[in-house]
This record gives C-alpha cells, structure tokens and sequence, in this order.
C-alpha cells in the first residue's frame, strides 16, 4: 500500500468516527425520548478498482424488532379498553355503595326499612313518621342520582369516542405526509429514521383507540389497516366517520338509530356491531361497550328495584284507603314510559307529602284518609314493613333469586362488585402483558447508556488509531523530501 492510500484510508476511518461518535450521541440525547428507536452507523469496506481504499458509511439503522413492536402495539390496545372499562366499574361500585354505613341506594333502603320498624313500634311519634319520609326521599335521591351518573357516563364515553374520532383522522393524514416524506429521504439516511420515528408515535397513538396492523411498501410507506382487516389508510388516509348526540335517557340506543356508530368508507367498524370489521379491543371498545351496553344494562337494573319497592307498596291489601291497582308511597311520575328509566322517574306520592300539599298523617291513616285516625293504629306501617321485608322471587336483568328489598339492592351491588374485580383482574394481567412486551422492546431498540459509552470508547479508540496513521504517513513524507 503506498503512503497516499494509507494517509486516504486513514481519512475515511476519522470520517467514519466522526458519524458513529455523531450518531452516539444522538442515541444518548434521545434515550428517554418516548418511541426513539436506537440508531447505528452501517459501515462497509470501500473499493477502487478492485483495491481497498478504506471504509465508507451506506446509512443509518434502526433497531427494532417490527414483530416485537406490533404484538406490543396490539396489547396497548388491549391495556386502554382495560383501564377505562376498570375506572368506569370503579365509579359505579363506589357510588352505588355495598354498605349501610357511609352513603349510597344500599344504606338508603336500610334506614327506610329501620325508620319503617320504628314507625311501626310508634305509629303516635311524628319524628318517626318524619324519618320515613326523611328516607323515602333519600332512596329517590339515590335512584335518580345514580340515573344521572349513568346519563353522564354514557355522555362522556360519546364526547370521548367523537375526540377519539378527531384524534384517528388527524393521525392518519399525519402518517399519509410521513409516508410522503420517507419516500422522498434518502434510504438509509438519518431524516428516513426520525420520520419512521415520528410515523411509530403516530401508530401508537392510533392503537390506543382502536388495535391496528400495518403493511410496508417497497419505497418505505406504510399502508395502515384494523385487525379485522378494514383499510384506514391505503396510500391516501380514509376518514372514520361518526356523529355525537346530546342525550342519553334511557330510552335511547344504538339499536334504535338514536346513537351513532363508527364507520370507514362505508365499512361499520362499531365495537360489538353485525360486521366483519368491528373492532375488538382498544379504547373504543371500551367507550363503546359503557355507552351502548355495561352503563344502559345497570339502567335496567336500577330500573328493576326502583320498579320493585314501588310495587311492593303499591300491592293490594297494604292500604285500604285506596283502590286496587292505585299507587303506594312511591309512584312514577310517567307511567305511560312502561318503566323505561324508571330509576330517574320515581317520585314520593304527593298525598303524604307535605312539600307537596300532602299531609304526613297519611303515612299511618292511608293515602286516602281525610283527617287523622288513632295515633295507636300502626296497621299500614306494618303492613309496608312486611312488604319491604318479604322474601319475593326475581329473574330479571341479570338479578336473580329471592329477596327482600333491601336484599336486592345488596345483589345488586355484589354483582357490581364482581364486575369491578373481574376488569380489574383484566387490567391487571394487560399491564403485566404490556410491560413484559414493553420492556424486550426497550432491550432490542431503546438506548443503554452504558452500551453507547463503551461504543465511544472504541470510537475514540478507532479514531486514535487512524490520526496516528497519518500522523506517522506524513512523518515519512517529510523524511522523504529532506531525502
């Protein structure tokens, strides 16, 4: 090899520590960047006519395992439906309550049933007609409260499916420009790499909502599809399309065209809905399930107690003031809705209650007496106490078995209880699922300080070496000329 080959050679190796030390120190900069892939410098030997003539740099990698990335996109997925399927339950558990300490429906129908005994032993006392009353009105106030939240949850989940919408559409014009812009860089280059970057954020962020698969095309693009198979992106990006509403009574579902769904090109891709392209998981099959099924199925069931301590006192042979068929203490303030959200229709009978004309006598004389009877007649209140208390068979929503009143509201809340630990138990196992996936990821293509610090040593190493070479080289050419 001749003095300029090796002094050329030498200058292609400090070249080459040049990029490598460059590219170290973009990986160290960006080791907590979220979704930066470790770059390495691709090196190869440089030819001339055959000959060697040092070494050149062909571009820059990425290392990342594509299979890897896409099994733990897939379980994000998987982690977003279970984290707000196990707050939601959550929510519900806690407000409708599981005790008779504390508040909620549970200990609202223990102190009406405790304030309807104590009546009962002391039918002169208006203070314990007054507690009745007092609780009567705090079963109502927590039958209509949890009414509310339901609506509320419901309305929450479309607002966030319809940002969720926003976000997807966005996304995906977002990865139509990277999908651009990578086939214009350089193959190789280090601008191809931060765009593929850039593009996996942007994938990531889609699969919180709804899980996604990718196919890659010869010039680096990327067409985007669902699990199932339905293309949101196919060179230019579809648009997912999806329309709010702005009530949530009971009455209104999917079913019955008063709530939107989601659909691309024309493809319904709705969480639960008759087509091959329903989405299975993600966010949306969460927002989905609470709006269109989970939240409307504990309607029903609020609808079914609430249905149930009303017909109890409404039963013929409690009251014989009234006639049969009439309403008891509790009546529902639309009848014609046939109990359809009845939870947030009951209401106390206005003849016994004094903020509404009513008198309070009533509640131990009967609804239809006009004055006050014996203050030792204590026949109706027990007759009320033992229909609160009797055992009586159920199958409906889901409640099943035989119960007094307070009884069911108990089933009621140890069902919701059992739904709250199962999404729990769910989350649970995801996070673990996803943190498994999470950190081989970070082993294959995240950025090991120590592992970069040692690379630089041997670049500086590499780079000592090839400055002595033309520091010797050039030793010798200077020998040479005093020759």
């Amino acid at each position: 090899m001749s003095i300029s080959s090796a002094i050329n050679a030498a200058r292609s190796g400090l070249q080459i520590s040049g990029l490598r030390a460059d590219i170290v120190a973009t990986n160290v900069a960006n080791a907590t960047t979220p979704g930066y892939v470790r770059r390495s410098l691709n090196i190869s030997e440089n030819l001339l006519a055959g000959r060697t003539a040092g070494v050149r740099a062909t571009g820059v990698s990425r290392s990342q395992d594509a299979a890897l990335t896409a099994e733990r996109r897939l379980t994000s997925s998987d982690l977003s439906q279970a984290s707000v399927m196990a707050s939601t339950w959550e929510s519900i558990s806690a407000r409708l309550g599981d005790t008779a300490e504390g508040a909620g429906l549970f200990k609202s129908f223990s102190d009406f049933e405790a304030a309807l005994s104590d009546a009962a032993l002391s039918p002169e006392s208006s203070a314990n007609a007054s507690a009745v009353l007092d609780a009567a009105n705090s079963i109502i106030r927590e039958f209509r409260g949890l009414s509310t939240m339901a609506q509320r949850l419901r309305a929450e989940a479309d607002q966030s499916i319809r940002e969720g919408v926003d976000v997807i559409n966005a996304s995906l014009k977002q990865i139509e420009d990277l999908n651009t812009k990578i086939t214009r860089a350089q193959t190789g280059s280090a601008q191809e790499a931060g765009l593929m970057d850039e593009r996996q954020r942007v994938l990531d962020t889609i699969a919180e909502y709804l899980p996604v698969q990718t196919v890659e095309r010869e010039t680096g693009a990327i067409d985007v599809l669902t699990r199932e198979g339905v293309f949101l992106l196919a060179g230019s990006a579809k648009e997912l399309e999806f329309t709010p509403s702005a009530a949530f009574s009971a009455d209104r579902s999917l079913a019955n065209g008063d709530l939107s769904g989601i659909s691309v090109g024309g493809t319904d891709i709705t969480p639960g809905a008759n087509s091959f392209g329903a989405v299975s998981s993600g966010m949306f099959g969460a927002l989905f399930a609470i709006r269109d099924r989970d939240v409307p199925e504990f309607n029903a069931q609020l609808d079914t107690l609430a249905g149930d301590i009303m017909n109890r006192l409404s039963a013929d042979g409690i009251d014989p003031t009234t006639p049969a068929g009439a309403a008891g203490l509790f009546i529902d303030t639309d009848p014609a809705a046939a109990g359809l959200g009845l939870a947030e229709r009951i209401a106390l009978n206005p003849a016994i209650d004094p903020a509404q004309g009513g008198s309070l006598f009533r509640l131990r004389d009967g609804l239809g007496a006009t004055a006050p009877g014996p203050t030792g007649n204590a026949t109706i209140l027990n007759n009320m106490l033992a229909a609160v208390t009797a055992l009586q068979p159920i199958n409906q929503t889901g409640i099943q078995g035989t119960f007094s009143s307070s009884d069911m509201v108990a089933q009621l809340a140890s069902l919701t209880g059992q739904t709250r630990i199962h999404h729990d138990s769910v989350l649970a196992s995801v996070t673990t699922q996803h943190a498994m996936l999470d950190e081989a990821e970070k082993g294959l293509s995240g950025v090991d300080i120590d592992t970069q610090m040692q690379d630089l040593l041997l670049i500086e190493q590499a780079y000592a070496a090839n400055a002595r070479v033309i520091e010797v080289a050039g030793a010798m050419l200077n020998r040479l000329m005093e020759i």
